[in-house]
């Protein structure tokens, strides 16, 4: 049993030691800042051995207003471990224990078997018993659909706003068992986080169009602002599908060779459809308001202002964009109900003898967890996807050898409608109208976007808007 001793001095302090280590970190948000960390809570694991130390700090960075919370866990070293240079955030002296050797934990397979435990056994940490801020524990939960320890785990590379770590498995009898995923949240928010409620909701339906959630570990903390408690996820856990490709690989090289792709795309825009009625079916349904109506007109207002600040060739467009924006005040809409919230073909599997798996259900990531989690049109789902096609075609047309896909854009887009339709009903003119403003919508966070980060990629959204706000275009 580990032993947490109290009194003790470190130098350099945690709080230092992440202070120089964060910004440098792919989710770490305050760019171009010094963070000025706070701790709001923490947590501890066990190490069965009793060797390494696990600790989970709940920060609060107050270089940026409003502040941001990061989980930030971490585990505590008598000596170097193998291979895990790449996460080591320095070293510190300790004045009972020496020198400790500090590592980001997602990286450490001690603090990696100890997370799982908790959510597979539906466990609770132990106290971090620190003087400041929120001791709360945090507490596991399992759906039942995954048992065993972790053998070995590994960080996925490359994602910007998490860290997902995958675990080959043991089964409870020893042999091997189906690996697992789990995404530890970088940021947390007060409130229950849409992916692990939203995929969750999915397996109970038991849809196999979403990977199996296995699930989740959840805790609390201090506001930053008045210091009373807030609560929310921490972790999620769920099937890991290797070796596979997402669904905009897959429509890349087709779009590059000029593959058919609409059978494809037919079967999408059916999966999309399942994946809306089984939420429907499992979260409930919300009446239209005036709000909701005053909230689509406000954003898109929004977005136009913003993309017209950043491109003023867009000014020529305001009448259009405002006639489009107050169409949908006047055009039927179907009942509210959660959604993905950030569609399109980057967050879709392609998974053998299975078909289309659809992941990631946080929504925009940029947007405020309260409005990420609240019902929706699913016309803003089957936007982004169609979108995201004609993100295919622009891609394969600013390649160093140039494809016109314009066509086979156009063809998957009309595909994937008519496979969304076969399972939703068909679309009327009201929901052609509200799905076209959807997507302009889309389309003019997309010119901010581009404007700011990728330049030469701007002719796609901005080949969008033109269509969208000819009244004679292609809707």
């Amino acid at each position: 049993m580990a032993i947490v001793h109290k009194g003790a001095s470190l130098v350099p302090t945690k709080t230092e030691i992440i202070t120089e280590w964060m910004p440098h970190q792919r989710w770490y948000h305050g760019k171009g800042h010094v963070p000025e960390l706070r701790r709001v809570g923490g947590f501890r694991f066990e190490d069965p051995d009793g060797e390494v130390g696990c600790e989970t700090l709940l920060l609060a960075d107050e270089a940026v207003t409003p502040a941001v919370v990061y989980q930030v866990p971490l585990t505590y070293r008598g000596a170097p471990l193998e291979g895990a240079e790449h996460a080591l955030l320095g070293t510190m002296e300790h004045s009972v224990l020496g020198t400790r050797w500090v590592y980001d934990a997602p990286h450490d397979p001690v603090y990696v078997s100890q997370l799982m435990a908790t959510i597979l056994g539906a466990g609770v940490s132990d106290d971090a018993q620190a003087s400041v801020g929120s001791n709360a524990r945090a507490t596991g939960s399992s759906t039942g659909h995954a048992a065993g320890t972790v053998s070995s785990s590994s960080v996925l590379s490359g994602e910007q706003s998490n860290t997902s770590i995958i675990c080959r498995m043991a089964a409870p009898d020893g042999g091997p068992a189906e690996p697992l995923i789990v995404k530890v949240f970088r940021t947390v928010q007060d409130g229950d986080n849409p992916d692990v409620v939203v995929q969750s909701a999915l397996t109970r339906e038991g849809s196999d169009r979403v990977p199996i959630a296995v699930g989740h570990l959840a805790g609390a903390w201090d506001s930053p602002v008045d210091g009373a408690p807030l609560h929310g996820h921490l972790a999620f856990a769920q099937e890991f599908i290797p070796g596979v490709e997402d669904a905009w690989r897959v429509a890349l090289v087709a779009a590059a060779s000029g593959t058919d792709f609409t059978a494809r795309a037919r079967d999408l825009g059916v999966v999309t459809a399942q994946i809306h009625t089984a939420l429907a079916h499992a979260l409930g349904t919300s009446e239209v308001t005036p709000e909701s109506r005053d909230a689509l007109v406000t954003s898109m207002r929004q977005r136009y202002a913003a993309a017209a600040a950043l491109v003023p060739e867009l000014s020529s467009h305001s009448a259009a964009v405002e006639r489009i924006a107050q169409s949908v005040r006047d055009v039927h809409w179907p009942l509210l109900q959660r959604i993905h919230g950030d569609y399109h073909l980057g967050q879709v599997l392609d998974v053998p003898e299975r078909g289309w798996v659809a992941l990631d259900f946080e929504g925009e990531p940029l947007r405020p967890l309260a409005e990420r989690t609240r019902p929706d049109l699913t016309a803003r789902d089957v936007a982004g996807m169609l979108r995201s096609f004609d993100y295919a075609a622009g891609s394969v047309a600013l390649a160093q050898s140039p494809v016109d896909a314009t066509a086979w854009a156009a063809a998957c887009r009309e595909a994937f409608l008519d496979g969304y339709a076969s399972v939703a009903g068909p679309l009327d003119a009201d929901a052609v109208a509200l799905t076209r403003a959807l997507e302009l919508d889309k389309a003019l966070y997309e010119v901010v976007y581009e404007a700011r980060n990728r330049p030469s990629w701007l002719p796609i959204p901005l080949g969008a808007v033109e269509r969208l706000t000819d009244p004679e275009g292609t809707p």
